[in-house]
């Protein structure tokens, strides 16, 4: 393997992990915000 290519592999490794993290934080938090929608009292305007 090349250098450049030991590169490319070591910036997509040490990438990958917070990107998980932070797309399953987002993932996480959207869904919550969206079953909070859903289940909340919804007041009447008339």
């Amino acid at each position: 393997m090349s250098q450049l290519e030991s590169i490319i592999w070591h910036v997509l490794g040490y990438s990958a992990m917070p990107v998980i993290i932070l797309g399953g934080f987002a993932a996480v938090a959207a869904i919550c915000i969206w079953l909070l929608s859903i289940t909340a009292d919804k007041e009447e305007t008339s």
